[in-house]
Parts: structure tokens; C-alpha cells; sequence
């Protein structure tokens, strides 16, 4: 469910009309509803309400900082795959005590930086990354926590870009060498505690079958590694759970979590979650102005000021995102176009061959589902400014980042002068 509906004739995120942010921001601009993503990570939190267990909100899904206060005060942990998105978490009030750190390529300035915040775990993904671990939790004295990310070669059905399970993606550690790594690090590795298991096994997942069969192999894991005296306190099941984009039937949290704690029932874990897409995917939009309409021998294309660079999903994966009028009173019956961006690629699209509504120059478009990887997937290709991001709050709405202007695209680019003293422009021939 979301906030963003018709009221009378215009499209509105909760009690705001999407043309009025339009006017005051610009276009591109992001619009999230505030409603929405309370009402998100509370759902999803309440499901598990009945077990120890812990959410930690995906940062990599949306990591602008407001977002992610708004989540830190409903409760919320944070899953991070970086340093930088750590250091958005403590700008943003979080919990470092509720962040797991998460990744295939921790740098050792990042893993000290995350020891040093004091988080509650890393999952590590190969060998040498454990020992890197212990080698700086070594050196800065500390004792840490430690979840290996297990790969149970599970297909989740998914496309196959977002598909992390399975034995030819670069996530995690296969299950019989996981088995080994752990006893190695409790022998060798004296300033690692093994407290965690940990599995995430792709994204945008529509079905619980995959999630209930990697499950199986998790829990098969962790009775092992009791046997053999690890103190497994953490499950971590990741993320992955999908939304509906266009026909999607995604599951509920609720129902998500009844097989999940049906499935783990006495096994005396804290259950760790990991949502992105599924707390904010729905709860953004991207509005856009048309800025003209072109009609070729075989295809009309309608040419919006929005472009790849601030939406790149439908030019990655092929995405779908629902496009609707902002305001209905000018739109007329419905044509079938491209929407395409103004960047030199034809891979800049945001759909091909789409029944809309006929809309003119001028008009403004709303694409839906645009709160998950989206603006943080964002780009300055063609040296184009960043779009602004709004937050609705009721009546009222909140700029959360201010569009980029030409200065900003080149504040940190540098030339040097001793490279170009004396020089002199060579004269074409």
C-alpha cells in the first residue's frame, strides 16, 4: 500500500498535489510519502513481533539521510555495504549497536571505521576477509562479531543481475567450506566472535518457496556448527522480499513472516532482516515535464526531462515503471509511445511500446515505484545535475536534498596548473 492516489483530478502524495512540488522544485524531482514509510518498516517489523529479531533497513535501497532518521526513529537497524553509507547511518541518528555490515570487498580503513562505531556485526563473505577482520579487531584490541554469508545455491527466481544464491555469483561462502572457515576462524582467529549465520539470496523475490528452502539449509548449518561448540546467537535472512511494480503478486510481510517463524521455531536465534526495496520501493515517485513529443515513421516518442541518469532501472534490468499523468485534466486517450530522456543513449528509455495517456509538451508524468534504487543509483552522465528529493509530510513537504546545480557537477575536479604552465593551445591544421 501506498499513499499516492488521485484526489479530484491530480495526482497527490498524501495531501500534497504533485504538480505544486513540481512548480516550487523543478523537474526531475523525487517525492516520497513519509506515511508510507513508517507504515512500511512497521509492517514488516510487526510481523516478527513474536520473536527476538531485528530490522535492518537495506541503506543501499535509499540512503538519503532524512530517510534514513525516519527510520532510525521508528526503531530501525541498518544493513551497509560501505563506509560511507555507515557514516550517513551516524549522521542520521542511527544505532551503529543495530547496523550489520554487510559486502564482498570490505576495505581495511572501512572495517576499522565500522569497529570503531562499534556495530553489531560484519558478514563476511570469503576467507581472506575474515582474516582481515581479525587482523585490524586485532590491532585496535577489540573482540568483534562475525557472521559468515553462506551460499546455499538456491534460485530465487529473480533476474538474474539481483540473483545472489546461487554457486556462479560472487556472494558468500558455499555451505561445506563455510562449515570449515568457521571452525578455522574459532581456533585461529581469537579476536573473532562466530555469533551469526547469514544468507541473502537475491532481490526482488515475488514467491516464498526460495526463501523457505534457503532457510532449510541455514538451520541444517547452525545445528552443525553447535555440535561443534559455536555459539550461534544470529540468523540473518537478508532481504529480497518484492513489490508490485506492474501485475507483481508479492507476498505480504505478514505472510513472510508466518513461514519464517514457523520454520525457525525453537531454534533460539535473533532473527536479523535486511528490506530495501520492500520498505521504500513504493513509496517514491519520480516526476517528470515532458519536454516534447516526436512522431517517427514506425514510433511516437514523448522526450521527458528526466533521463537514465536519474532513473536507470528500466535501462539495467529492462524494469518496468507504471507512468501516469499528473493531472488528468489534461490528458487525453491513451496512445501508444516511447518515454525516452534527453541522453545520448538508446538505452536512455523509461518504456517502449507503453499505452498512456496522450500528454503534450508541458505536461508533467508521474513514474511510480521509483523510491528503491533509484536516485541512489543516480548518476551525472551526460554532466547532468542530480534531481532534487522531497519528503510529504500530510499537507506539507520538505525538500531532502536540493538539486544539483552545473558548479556542483565540477567542485571537486581540479586543474592543475603546473600541468598547463606555459602551455599554449595547439592550432588546428
Amino acid at each position: 500500500m501506498h499513499h499516492f492516489e488521485y484526489k479530484g483530478q491530480k495526482l497527490h502524495a498524501e495531501g500534497v498535489a504533485l504538480d505544486k512540488i513540481a512548480t516550487k522544485t523543478g523537474t526531475p524531482v523525487f517525492v516520497y510519502s513519509l506515511k508510507t514509510l513508517r507504515r512500511h518498516i512497521n509492517a514488516f517489523s510487526e510481523a516478527f513481533s513474536s520473536a527476538p529479531h531485528i530490522i535492518c533497513y537495506s541503506v543501499k535501497a535509499n540512503s538519503n539521510i532524512a530517510i534514513l532518521k525516519t527510520f532510525a526513529r521508528e526503531g530501525s537497524g541498518f544493513d551497509i555495504v560501505s563506509a560511507g553509507e555507515l557514516y550517513r547511518v551516524v549522521k542520521a541518528g542511527g544505532d551503529s549497536k543495530k547496523v550489520v555490515f554487510s559486502g564482498v570487498g570490505k576495505k581495511v580503513d572501512e572495517i576499522e571505521f565500522a569497529i570503531k562505531k562499534n556495530i553489531l556485526m560484519f558478514n563476511a563473505e570469503s576467507p581472506e576477509e575474515l582474516a582481515a577482520i581479525n587482523a585490524v579487531a586485532k590491532r585496535l584490541k577489540k573482540k568483534v562479531a562475525v557472521a559468515i554469508r553462506i551460499n546455499p545455491d538456491v534460485n530465487p527466481k529473480t533476474h538474474p543481475y539481483i540473483s545472489t544464491g546461487l554457486k556462479k555469483n560472487k556472494f558468500g561462502i558455499e555451505t561445506e567450506e563455510a562449515i570449515k572457515q568457521y571452525a578455522y576462524a574459532k581456533s585461529n582467529y581469537k579476536n573473532l566472535d562466530m555469533a551469526g549465520v547469514d544468507c541473502h539470496i537475491g532481490s526482488q523475490i515475488t514467491e516464498l518457496t526460495p526463501f523457505g528452502d534457503a532457510l532449510e539449509k541455514v538451520k541444517d548449518v547452525i545445528n552443525r556448527l553447535r555440535k561443534t561448540g559455536t555459539n550461534i546467537r544470529y540468523l540473518d535472512m537478508g532481504g529480497g522480499l518484492g513489490i508490485t511494480y506492474k501485475d507483481e503478486a508479492a507476498p505480504h510481510p505478514s505472510n513472510y513472516g508466518t513461514e519464517i517463524l514457523k520454520r525457525t521455531a525453537g531454534l533460539g536465534v535473533t532473527l536479523i532482516f535486511e528490506p530495501g526495496r520492500n520498505i521504500v520501493g513504493n513509496a517514491g515517485v519520480l516526476v517528470t515535464r515532458v519536454v516534447y513529443t516526436k512522431q517517427g515513421s514506425l514510433k511516437k516518442f514523448v522526450i521527458s526531462d528526466a533521463a537514465m541518469n536519474d532513473l536507470p532501472r528500466p535501462s539495467l534490468y529492462g524494469s518496468y515503471h507504471a507512468i501516469k499523468p499528473v493531472d488528468l485534466r489534461k490528458s487525453a486517450p491513451d496512445e501508444v509511445v516511447d518515454v525516452v530522456g534527453p541522453i545520448c543513449e538508446s538505452g536512455d528509455f523509461f518504456a517502449h511500446d507503453r499505452e498512456i495517456s496522450k500528454v503534450t509538451s508541458g505536461e508533467l508524468l508521474a513514474l511510480m515505484s521509483a523510491g528503491a534504487y533509484c536516485f541512489s543509483m543516480s548518476s551525472n552522465y551526460n554532466s547532468r545535475p542530480r534531481a532534487a528529493e522531497v519528503i510529504v509530510d500530510g499537507k506539507d513537504f520538505h525538500v531532502i536534498r536540493k538539486r544539483e546545480t552545473l558548479e556542483d557537477i565540477v567542485r571537486n575536479e581540479v586543474i592543475p596548473a603546473k600541468l598547463f604552465k606555459g602551455a599554449k593551445a595547439r592550432k588546428g591544421k
